[in-house]
């Protein structure tokens, strides 16, 4: 009977931990279903760079290829250049350009703000640096003023007004952002020159930055501003200005002293 008894006892027991085997599998069974949905969601960098993957296929493959490696004669390779390129391009409306021998102009952008952090999410995946940070607080405007002097103004004047070189037209800086200054001194568009850490430093271009800005809104305490155009030009005008003035008044004097009535000494003489 005891025998019996305990061979009831284990039997049961084992049924027991085979139930309990059993709800345990069912439930884990039951949480890898579900769980491959949670995890299975794109995250939002990989949503931004599926989106950018596609808008880069339907607008900008036809010149730069599929695999952004470029295409002889259309495009040169995106591979390397990095959000940083990416960005200062799209922002600026520079790309897509109308025809590869065109020259990037500022203009109105082609995408949207969302379409454009997409595209440069998926340049920027394929390597390169990425987007700049500038701080104009932490920028010197006596020494922006110098660098931009020393390495800027022969082509874009003093001022940031722009200009014309060989074979290019110089952009005015005048709606340029500090992070788009920043982008074209580091990647040198067209036939800008490009500057690297070792030619001007990460303050340094905190320092240009800040003296553009400021250029956007000057003190022009001397008076007439005559469009910022640079010292020689406005000087050339004041001197236009002066040699009109004196012909101005030699003309006046000249007339006055013609129509002067004859002094009474001339007329005795006449009529003597």
């Amino acid at each position: 009977m005891r025998r019996a008894l305990l061979a009831l006892a284990a039997s049961t027991c084992s049924g027991l931990a085979l139930v309990q085997l059993g709800s345990a599998n069912s439930t884990q069974a039951s949480g890898a279903g579900t769980a491959p949905p949670r995890s299975a969601a794109p995250a939002p960098a990989s949503s931004s760079l599926a989106r950018g993957r596609g808008l880069f296929v339907s607008s900008c493959s036809a010149c730069h290829g599929i695999s952004a490696g470029g295409i002889a004669g259309r495009g040169p390779s995106l591979v390397g250049v990095g959000a940083l390129a990416a960005d200062s391009y799209l922002q600026t409306g520079r790309m897509p350009l109308p025809s590869p021998r065109a020259q990037p102009v500022r203009t109105r952008p082609a995408f949207g703000p969302a379409q454009i952090d997409d595209l440069v999410a998926y340049v920027g995946s394929l390597g390169g640096p990425p987007i700049p940070t500038v701080s104009l607080a932490a920028g010197s405007l006596q020494r922006g003023q110098s660098l931009f002097a020393l390495d800027c103004a022969g082509c874009h004047t003093i001022q940031a007004q722009g200009g014309i070189v060989t074979g290019a037209v110089v952009p005015s800086l005048e709606p340029a952002t500090p992070r788009q200054i920043a982008e074209a001194i580091r990647i040198g568009p067209y036939v800008m020159p490009r500057f690297g850490e070792g030619e001007l430093s990460r303050s340094d271009i905190d320092s240009i930055a800040r003296f553009v800005q400021s250029t956007k809104s000057p003190q022009n305490s001397g008076g007439w501003g005559l469009g910022r155009i640079g010292p020689i030009p406005e000087g050339m005008v004041a001197w236009l200005l002066a040699a009109a003035a004196l012909l101005l008044i030699a003309r006046l004097l000249g007339e006055r002293t013609d129509d002067a009535p004859p002094s009474p000494e001339r007329e005795g003489s006449d009529t003597a």
